[in-house]
């Protein structure tokens, strides 16, 4: 990529990045509970476990949470970890070509910056000889 179109592509996740709406990370499980009563559904033979529950499992600031999710809301937060995929994956492209940008910007520098040998006047060179 040149460096124009470096900067395009730049441009172009700032505006999607302004346009994401509500996230949040994590990932969602979906469990199957036996509870404490002796003579449920839960404990008969095959087994009939309670459920689905939907559990949020996520980390922030270095910190592990998990939430149960209700079934009602269960789109809604599919959504919102799909965003934070998003937005994780533009993050990511951006810093690639923030790295891309640097290294072309550095060879130019490199490039331009050939060692040039000035010549001397005479004048200098007769006090040289004269030393």
């Amino acid at each position: 990529m040149t460096e124009r179109e470096i900067e395009h592509r730049i441009a172009a996740i700032k505006r999607e990045l302004s346009g994401l709406g509500s996230l949040r990370p994590g990932s969602i499980s979906r469990q199957y509970n036996v509870c404490g009563n002796p003579t449920c559904r839960c404990k008969a033979a095959p087994a009939q476990r309670h459920g689905p529950y939907y559990q949020l499992s996520y980390t922030h600031q270095r910190k592990s949470s998990s939430e149960f999710v209700r079934e009602q809301d269960l789109r809604e937060v599919q959504l919102q970890l799909h965003t934070y995929e998003r937005l994780r994956a533009l993050v990511d492209e951006w810093i690639g070509l923030g790295i891309q940008q640097a290294r072309l910007l550095r060879e130019a520098r490199k490039s331009s910056a050939h060692p040039v040998k000035l010549r001397q006047s005479g004048a200098t060179r007769a006090r040289r000889r004269s030393k």
